[in-house]
């Protein structure tokens, strides 16, 4: 493959410190600075590190509303939520825990075949899974 996972995701939040803040706690994320963003002077970009070369590029808007809006899954747009790769089984069960103690998660452990996931929600509302693949029997 030419590819070797995802560099980043980018979305539009209302309060980057709670979520950098969530991302910390569960996933060992490194937050990094606030900068100015865009030409309007009215946007700021934070990236939060969830992996070696995986960010979440977190960008504040002021007056946009779009954080505001969740619908239903499949009724979200084109991307509808996102998936992170658990580093080990350990992590795994590290970051199922970190989400039920944080109330992002029920801790439901989906079976999916060669995959075990946890979905849950962000402090924006926004649906991300965390995926392991099964051990091989």
């Amino acid at each position: 493959m030419l590819l070797d996972g995802i560099n980043h995701i980018a979305w539009i939040s209302k309060d980057v410190a709670r979520l950098a803040q969530f991302y910390a706690e569960v996933f060992d994320a490194d937050v990094g600075p606030t900068r100015p963003h865009g030409q309007g002077g009215n946007e700021t970009m934070t990236n939060i590190r969830i992996g070696p070369h995986t960010g979440l590029n977190i960008v504040v808007i002021e007056g946009n509303t779009e954080p505001e809006r969740q619908t239903p899954m499949w009724g979200r747009g084109r991307i509808d939520h996102f998936g992170l790769q658990a580093a080990s089984p350990e992590a795994f069960a590290t970051i199922r825990q970190r989400l039920m103690d944080n109330a992002a998660s029920d801790g439901t452990i989906n079976d999916f075949g060669a995959v075990h996931s946890i979905f849950f929600r962000d402090p924006d509302g926004l649906e991300g899974e965390v995926v392991i693949a099964k051990p091989s029997s």
